[in-house]
């Protein structure tokens, strides 16, 4: 299943091949310490976070090259739009299934060889699923425009089988799309101490401190009242 264009619906595509399942957020406690570790390393909230997606490719499955972000109006309205994407490989996989970036700057200069790589690789930036490895990747830039060189799919495997883990993070809260301020100076996540002392109040105020028109998420690790 993929989401439509223009509905915003899931509907069956073959331009992903793979099964899936999505398991529960916070639903023990090992998913909810990847969740925690994951929110850590993207500095985004856990609440932005759309449950994490378990998929199976066999041999010959594939995803070809989308978008993450959204087209439709529908999907936008409940958190905006996906900003982040994690991919955590789950197993090792004997040729193929490469994660490929068709347009990224970068795919000019990464060196393949001929027997490790399988040719859909080829054709853009390209990252082996290895276990135990996750990658992540931004489809927006800073200033939340999207980024079409975020272009992305996954190349067709060839020996083996391929597992893997995605979390979508978004712009907003997905959990709970309406916001409730708060009025007391207070943190609204429990890693702003740690953002804040590593710097993001400075490098990301929009989200740390806020604006007179939305007050931030982090203002009293920010000493901003």
């Amino acid at each position: 299943m993929v989401a439509d264009n223009d509905s915003g619906k899931s509907i069956k595509s073959e331009v992903r091949t793979s099964s899936g399942m999505f398991l529960s957020k916070a639903q023990d406690e090992v998913v909810s310490r990847v969740e925690s570790r994951i929110a850590a390393w993207s500095f985004l909230p856990e609440e932005n976070g759309e449950a994490i997606q378990i998929l199976h490719y066999e041999n010959g499955q594939k995803y070809e090259p989308h978008f993450d972000y959204f087209h439709d109006k529908a999907n936008i309205e409940i958190g905006g739009h996906r900003i982040v994407t994690v991919l955590m490989y789950l197993s090792h996989v004997g040729k193929g299934g490469e994660t490929i970036f068709p347009d990224a700057e970068a795919k000019e200069s990464q060196v393949k060889d001929d027997d490790s790589w399988s040719d859909c690789a080829k054709k853009g930036y390209a990252v082996k699923p290895d276990k135990g490895d996750a990658l992540l990747f931004f489809s927006l830039h800073p200033d939340a425009t999207t980024d079409p060189r975020s272009l992305h799919g996954s190349c067709p495997v060839i020996e083996g089988e391929k597992w893997s883990a995605t979390k979508w993070i978004h712009v907003r809260n997905f959990d709970k799309p309406e916001r409730v301020v708060d009025s007391a100076c207070s943190d609204e996540n429990s890693n702003c101490p740690h953002w804040a002392a590593v710097g993001e109040c400075r490098k990301n105020p929009v989200y740390m401190v806020g604006t007179k028109a939305s007050p931030g998420y982090c203002r009293k690790s920010c000493n901003e009242c």
